[in-house]
């Protein structure tokens, strides 16, 4: 994870995104020093999904319950001013942007309003102390599953933090695999739209669904896409093209990859009528 960063940062990349849980809960303090090597980068981390190895310290120093521990996963409020402390400790630094780490995790519908609300004024509350800038939600499945769009995640955040509330970045899987966020957006709806029309960042995570899509990517698709591209290509090209897509998250440590990642996406956004037809071609 270190190189992998270290090789964006060095070719041009200004963000990296990254969660106390990743690589075995080793991931923030990896980025630790590649953060200091290149302080113009900008860095997003998450709280939700807990560390193994912070479930017995996050007990001990009251912020975790057993249960929760247990589940491993939490958004309550105490949890989330003390993770935000930890990520502050082992990035070296202040996240420029904190997400909510899958909120809809064992949750039911009717509990989740509520769970958004009450992770939204902890977020606040670290935002007007100072502790983080920003906030977000990174979710998996919350926006295709119904659980929550994002009209109710600005009502909750209004509510939160007033007119003025620093929600303002979402994440989510957008891919040739995960294409319903771009067809909706086409017609104007959905949440790349939303976030769109409400200047809320977008995200797309996992845009070469975990390094499948190339091989999934016919000769044909590419040529309908862009025609003398590689198939990785052609899929970050409809990914980056997506209405209001702000940012797509890579990981790679191959230079030669990270360059052609960050020369495609760097073009001009397809025509609406090629993502049109790559919709009525591979559905959604």
């Amino acid at each position: 994870m270190t190189e992998a960063a270290r090789t964006a940062a060095s070719h041009g990349a200004d963000w990296v995104d990254t969660a106390p849980n990743y690589a075995n809960g080793h991931a923030e303090s990896a980025l630790a020093p590649v953060l200091a090597e290149h302080p113009a980068v900008r860095v997003s981390t998450k709280v939700g999904f807990i560390p193994e190895d912070a479930k017995r310290i996050g007990v001990r120093a009251g912020a975790l319950s057993e249960s929760d521990a247990d589940r491993g996963h939490c958004l309550a409020p105490d949890y989330i001013r003390w993770q935000i402390a930890r990520s502050r400790r082992m990035l070296g630094r202040i996240p420029d942007l904190v997400f909510l780490h899958n909120p809809e995790h064992a949750c039911q519908e009717g509990d989740i309003a509520d769970r958004l609300y009450r992770a939204f004024l902890a977020l606040e509350e670290a935002c007007d102390q100072r502790g983080i800038p920003a906030y977000g939600v990174a979710t998996w499945q919350g926006f295709n599953s119904g659980l929550f769009d994002l009209p109710l995640l600005l009502e909750l955040a209004t509510k939160a933090g007033g007119s003025q509330h620093r929600l303002r970045a979402v994440q989510l899987p957008v891919s040739v695999v995960h294409l319903a966020p771009v067809a909706q957006a086409l017609d104007g709806h959905g949440v790349l739209a939303h976030a769109r029309e409400a200047q809320i960042e977008v995200f797309a995570s996992a845009p070469l669904h975990g390094g499948e899509i190339p091989d999934l990517i016919t000769a044909e698709l590419v040529d309908l896409i862009s025609p003398g591209s590689t198939p990785a290509q052609a899929a970050l090209a409809v990914v980056a093209s997506g209405l209001g897509v702000k940012r797509v998250l890579l990981s790679t440590g191959s230079t030669e990859h990270w360059r052609e990642a960050a020369d495609t996406v760097g073009r001009p956004p397809l025509p609406p009528d090629v993502l049109r037809r790559v919709v009525d071609v591979l559905g959604t």
